[in-house]
């Protein structure tokens, strides 16, 4: 090996233990906020966080079927009890005995400082009358002996009172004292992770903990544990993703190196093929954690797929090879052309680069370092390493049947033509729109599984989790504050049929203010015991069965004022953790809505409030806003990056002509991929990462068949090896289209069905030699 030869090895090799290094040290992150824009708008923020970090995220729905109510609740109570003593979660609730207690007890103790009728005229002498003549009508109703009980303690009704504020929200139905769903077909629980809903290893100890717990408890008798919720939809996408890929990418290799060791019949040259790939996926990842400071895993797991190209260039090199030539001078004459496609497809990957959202912008780096590697490897260090007199044998009997199938696509070039016309029509007259901006319909998740977390949701009482109010505040009593002036605007809403109902966090804890202003208001009265006595005059009670009330009234006025500890062994206190967080260096109070029917004029109300940041979001509408803000920005960079290939090419090629030459069969190519992926749906963002790639690969193929094809073995050679080349990429890509996790199935069949597409145009309108 000469001495150059071995300084380029060296420094490859330095490369690559440089990369290692760094990839070694690299932190990988699955958090979603790489893929919040950089400016983000308050709603996408929000939206982010409570995906990110958000008490919903951390929410489990558990169901339990395949047995009797009665040993569904057995079951039920001793999953719960389970769970409660595991470190993996801070809450779990399913309505069993022994927390509904707590939850009557925590009303009845503090009904004076929760009821919002508190008020010194309601223990005024007109209105105590008022409040006992309601009750003697229910004293004669079916809830007689419920009020019979509560009379002598509440004879204003504010355990009713509460009990009304709390009807606006839908609560599971109960049998055997735990939650079920209407049918009793299914025992219900809900269980709150301690980790964020972003971490998804901790979300899948988590489910380990609950199956595991499940073996013990209801697994023995036959029951069927169901679980759904962010964190389920989490893990399960990404054992989905990883294990299509997984799956998909050793059925691809081992296909791709059978191939390859059959047409090369060398094993040394199978490995050597994999060099330029392999070192390209070190040099992205470590240039996305020096770049980025750690590599998102969606980069990871699609950015492979995205320098697949890198093998094509291993296969020009060696397919190209003759014993009587040495290496460096096959690459001496293909390297021109070469570093051309490289470059255009540099230039393609590089718009991606200028995203707003860093998770796009990782994907940019991660393809541009991936294929500048494999290119240097390819150029640099391949022809250094490959056997002497090397020359692939299989080129002599495969040369006939590409050559015929050249000559063959030429007589059908006519027919590219009628294809143009057709797709162009196609999609012209499309009525829908071309482009998807639902980002549901990227979800890896099954039909079957989002319908049973509809329905549990259903029957678990979970709220509406479309529409949204958030309010921020300094701190946790303002946002408390601010919450109870939005639970007036919303009753008003409700009484006018905007809404079904409401939650708030309010309702659970008043904020002090409030409180104050009720124990305030129970010491104002001059002479309680004297206004009872006057409400009782000709009404059929007995005055001295109202002391229990008396008493319960001088305590409230000096209780101590509730806080979040008083909620603590509570079904409550999950609902105040889950619509009163901590957010950034303040709070914010979150008030869900169901059955919102007049968005705009609740909006006005809410986000009209004195003294409040409020804002009602509609959580679909902002995550499909952020994904057409990710769709339209790709679109906007990739067409920019198509501008830099035009004048990439007329610097390369010099001339007008033959830039357009070069074009023709990727836009061919592109169009006719385009309406066929459009007739089976509407496209999404990754079918345009799919299309960037038909443009990468294509121009490898459109480049080497823009001179005039002249017979001879040199051109045999070139056709076969990029005919090779081509399968290869279809081998890659195609069998990602048969996943069933929407990304990967959108990058499979795009650039499957476009690398094909790609090099039939390019051979079609390649030009013959016109004499000798």
């Amino acid at each position: 090996m000469k001495v150059a030869s071995k300084w380029a090895v060296a420094a490859w090799l330095v490369l690559v233990i440089a990369c290692s290094i760094v990839v070694a040290r690299a932190s990988f992150t699955t958090d979603i906020s790489a893929f919040l824009p950089r400016s983000p708008t308050p709603g996408q923020q929000i939206l982010v966080e409570q995906l990110r970090d958000g008490v919903v995220s951390r929410l489990i729905l558990i169901g339990l079927e395949g047995g009797s109510p009665a040993k569904l609740a057995q079951a039920s109570r001793q999953l719960a009890a389970t769970l409660r003593q595991d470190g993996n979660f801070v809450a779990v609730g399913n309505g069993d005995d022994a927390v509904a207690p707590r939850d009557r007890d925590y009303l009845w103790r503090n009904r004076y400082l929760l009821s919002p009728a508190v008020t010194p005229e309601r223990f005024s002498v007109v209105g105590l009358r008022s409040r006992l003549e309601e009750n003697l009508g229910l004293l004669a109703s079916p809830a007689g002996p419920l009020v019979r009980r509560m009379l002598p303690s509440d004879p204003t009704s504010e355990l009713l009172e509460i009990v009304e504020q709390l009807e606006g929200q839908s609560r599971p139905a109960s049998r055997n004292g735990v939650w079920f769903s209407p049918d009793g077909g299914r025992a219900l629980l809900v269980a709150q992770t301690r980790a964020a809903g972003y971490d998804i290893d901790a979300q899948e100890r988590a489910l380990a903990a609950i199956r595991a717990a499940f073996a013990r408890t209801g697994g023995e008798s036959g029951f069927t544990l169901r679980m759904s919720g962010p964190g389920v939809f989490s893990v399960a996408s990404r054992a989905s993703i990883k294990g299509d890929a997984l799956r998909f990418s050793l059925i691809a290799t081992v296909l791709i190196s059978l191939m390859t060791l059959a047409f090369y019949r060398s094993p040394r040259v199978l490995a050597l093929s994999l060099l330029p790939v392999a070192t390209g996926a070190i040099a992205g990842v470590a240039a996305v954690s020096l770049g980025f400071g750690a590599v998102h895993g969606i980069t990871l797991g699609f950015g492979v797929t995205l320098i697949g190209e890198g093998v094509d260039y291993a296969i020009f090199l060696f397919t190209r090879a003759r014993k009587d030539v040495p290496p460096h001078q096959v690459l001496d004459r293909v390297w021109p052309t070469l570093r051309l496609g490289v470059l255009t497809s540099i230039c393609g990957f590089s718009a991606m680069l200028f995203s707003g959202f860093s998770g796009l912008a990782q994907l940019g780096l991660f393809s541009v370092t991936g294929l500048v590697a494999a290119a240097v490897v390819t150029r640099w260090v391949l022809p250094h390493l490959m056997p002497a007199g090397f020359s692939a044998t299989a080129v002599t009997t495969l040369a006939p049947v590409a050559m015929a199938a050249l000559h063959a696509a030429r007589r059908w070039r006519y027919l590219l033509l009628v294809a143009v016309m057709m797709a162009a029509a196609f999609l012209a007259l499309q009525r829908g729109p071309l482009w998807s901006d639902e980002l549901s319909n990227l979800s890896p998740v099954s039909q079957a599984d989002q319908a049973l977390d509809r329905q549990m949701r259903k029957d678990i009482g979970a709220p509406d989790v479309r529409h949204l109010v958030v309010i921020g505040a300094p701190d946790e009593e303002s946002a408390l504050q601010a919450s109870e002036r939005a639970v007036e605007v919303l009753r008003d809403a409700l009484r006018k049929g905007w809404l079904e109902g409401h939650d708030a966090p309010s309702l659970y804890l008043p904020s002090r203010q409030a409180q104050r202003a009720r124990q305030a208001a129970l010491a104002d009265i001059p002479d309680l015991r004297g206004n009872l006595r006057q409400a009782l005059e000709g009404l059929p009670y007995r005055s001295e069965i109202f002391e229990p009330f008396l008493k319960d009234v001088r305590e409230a006025a000096t209780m101590r004022l509730l806080d979040r500890t008083s909620l603590e062994g509570t079904n409550f206190a999950l609902k105040l953790d889950t619509l009163l967080v901590r957010r950034g260096d303040g709070w914010a109070a979150m008030l869900p809505l169901r059955g919102v029917s007049d968005v705009a004029a609740i909006a006005r109300g809410v986000e009209g409030l004195p003294g409040a940041r409020a804002l009602l979001l509609d959580l679909k509408g902002e995550s499909d806003r952020l994904y057409a803000g990710y769709r339209r920005e790709a679109l906007a960079h990739s067409l920019a990056g198509a501008a830099a290939i035009v004048v990439l090419l007329y610097a390369g090629l010099r001339s007008g002509r033959r830039v357009v030459a070069v074009l023709a069969p990727l836009v061919v190519a592109v169009l006719v991929t385009t309406a066929v992926l459009s007739a089976f749906g509407q496209l999404s963002i990754f079918h345009l990462v799919g299309l960037l790639l038909v443009v990468a690969v294509g121009s490898n193929y459109s480049l080497f068949f823009d001179r005039q094809i002249e017979p001879g073995p040199e051109t045999e050679r070139t056709v076969v090896s990029l005919l090779f080349a081509c399968v290869s990429t279809i081998i890659g890509f195609g069998l990602l289209s048969f996943s069933s996790v929407p990304v990967l199935h959108a990058i499979g069949a795009a650039v499957g069905l476009g690398a094909a597409l790609a090099l039939a145009c390019a051979a079609a309108l390649s030009r013959a030699k016109a004499s000798a």
